[in-house]
């Protein structure tokens, strides 16, 4: 039944209650520390390793998991969990190798970053870039996500659910990184503990269909039952390949969807940017371990439903588009717990949504605002511009998403292609910004436009010519939804990733011998050297992800 029980709503205002008032205590507690635009946008040495690390997963872990990639695991099965396992082993390359240079060289947003390496041209192209990327995909695809399942569990209308979820966000986001930063422990501590519930609560679903007894039997009956949904790399027959090209997640484009997200984006960054090194890293670690989790509290349930659903269980039967499998499944929880999982569930979307709209208005404010409209900006009205942006973008979030067809198509891979669309560009500009001096600003550039131009003409080149030949070497895969022999998405990243870092490399020697002298970083190899802690932690993490790709290869 879609609503909420009188219960249920009192535990979801206490949540709200609570996460409000402890982010107006941290928000009264460090305002007289420090007023300035660092400060607010990037809680500049206030955040610890652990708020670091929470903060990182409850920004990370939204609607577009519990929705979307719930969803993928209805359809896809756990294979879709690499892209949770394999991002702790790029938190801990990111951690050891990016995070340095950003704090080496005072970086505080990503277009300074390009700033400082290449000139202001790439820096404000990917500027724009970017606040287009935040706005139009992934600021509107959690609050479209995140207004479905708050829909689909209590039956308020969608559009005042977007709006809901939005008010409040704006409410957190006003305080600040810093209040966004120690909220996201109350956050993720929900988050796991509601997710958990749900996990538990499908498993043993499954095991009552079946005549079983608890939620273990009811995990291994999933495995027993679906295999094919227990497959880490699928083979070219499976329909999902378009998807998930079997080895691309482990040696093709899954490496430049994670290393892309986790070290270059704004979004993700600015959690770690305002501490020493040390908290950076640790928090960084801390948040690798709890990805490890992530497919225990979002992918299994989706395989439950998928099961539940071919049995023709109840309210599963019904169910049209895969997004819609975890908002069933919490419906299904009792009077109380659910309205704990739908507190866990609105405070992932919430959380992901202020640190998207805060990243928003750090990029808009200090690197466009700053820079093009008012160069003598004072702290106090960056401060403010910053507060009008994280208003004015939310606005447009909410009147945009409905429009974008994202009922269509999986919610989750309609994030991942379409950020994928500037992804490669983007990566290879920052890989040889950090660790090549040679590469000049005109070489970014290409791999900035060029990037996004190779990456519409693959996607678009099924229409205009056959690629059915390509089959043989492994580089197109027929796609029944649309007729068409096409390249994976993935393969079309590690394709055009690999054409922009050529392309760089040309560019850059030609230019060189010109007598062009690209602008290097200070980077030495003192700055990646780790402590034992930390090593000790990535071997443990690293075993773990050999264990699980082993066990479900």
């Amino acid at each position: 039944m879609n609503n909420l029980e009188q219960y249920d709503y009192i535990i979801f205002f206490i949540y709200f209650l609570a996460v409000a008032g402890y982010g107006w205590w941290i928000y009264v507690k460090k305002k007289s520390e420090s007023e300035g635009s660092k400060d607010y946008f990037l809680a500049e040495g206030s955040l610890t390793w652990w708020a670091i690390g929470a903060s990182l997963i409850s920004s990370n872990i939204s609607a577009e998991q519990f929705v979307g990639m719930s969803g993928s695991g209805f359809k896809v099965g756990l294979a879709i969990a690499t892209y949770e396992w394999m991002a702790a082993l790029t938190l801990i390359i990111v951690a050891v190798y990016f995070i340095p240079v950003y704090l080496k060289n005072k970086i505080y947003t990503m277009p300074q970053f390009l700033q400082q390496r290449y000139n202001n041209t790439v820096a404000m192209v990917m500027a724009v870039f970017w606040l287009l990327l935040y706005v139009v995909v992934n600021l509107t695809s959690i609050l479209y996500l995140g207004a479905i399942a708050v829909s689909g569990v209590s039956g308020i209308d969608l559009n005042w659910a977007m709006i809901g979820l939005a008010v409040f966000a704006i409410f957190i986001t006003l305080g600040g990184m810093k209040v966004i930063g120690y909220t996201s422990v109350v956050q993720v501590f929900f988050l796991i503990l509601g997710g958990l519930a749900t996990t538990y609560i499908a498993l043993h679903q499954v095991s009552v269909h079946f005549g079983m007894g608890d939620a273990w039997s009811g995990f291994t009956k999933l495995i027993s039952e679906a295999p094919e949904h227990f497959k880490m790399i699928i083979p070219k027959t499976d329909p999902n390949y378009i998807d998930l090209p079997g080895l691309s997640v482990l040696v093709g484009g899954m490496w430049i969807v994670n290393l892309n997200y986790w070290g270059c984006n704004q979004y993700i960054v600015q959690r770690a940017l305002g501490a020493d090194l040390k908290t950076a890293r640790t928090g960084i670690l801390f948040a690798a371990f709890l990805k490890l989790l992530m497919p225990v509290l979002i992918v299994l349930p989706g395989i439950a439903a998928f099961i539940l659903y071919r049995e023709k269980v109840g309210e599963f039967t019904h169910i049209t588009n895969p997004d819609a499998a975890y908002p069933v499944l919490l419906n299904l929880l009792p009077v109380g717990l659910k309205g704990l999982s739908f507190a866990a569930l609105s405070a992932a979307v919430v959380a992901s949504l202020a640190g998207k709209v805060n990243s928003i208005a750090t990029i808009f404010t200090l690197d466009i605002y700053k820079n093009v409209f008012n160069k003598e900006a004072s702290e106090k009205n960056l401060v403010f511009i910053g507060k009008v942006s994280v208003i004015v973008s939310m606005i447009l979030g909410v009147v945009i998403a409905p429009h974008l067809g994202m009922d269509k198509q999986g919610g989750f891979q309609y994030i991942q292609e379409y950020t994928g669309f500037v992804s490669p560009g983007i990566f290879a500009m920052f890989l040889l910004g950090f660790f090549w001096k040679k590469a000049t600003s005109n070489a970014a550039l290409f791999a900035t436009i060029g990037g996004f131009v190779f990456s519409v003409i693959f996607k678009f080149l099924p229409d205009w010519v056959n690629l059915e030949p390509l089959h043989q070497f492994g580089f197109s895969v027929f796609n029944a939804a649309s007729g068409l022999w096409e390249i994976p998405f993935l393969d079309r990243m590690g394709l055009v990733f690999v054409i922009c870092m050529v392309g760089m490399y040309l560019i850059s020697v030609v230019e060189i011998r010109r007598g062009v002298k690209p602008e290097a970083l200070e980077v030495d190899t003192t700055m990646f050297k780790v402590n034992p802690g930390f090593v000790a932690g990535s071997v443990l993490i690293c075993g773990i992800l050999v264990a699980l790709y082993t066990l479900f290869w």
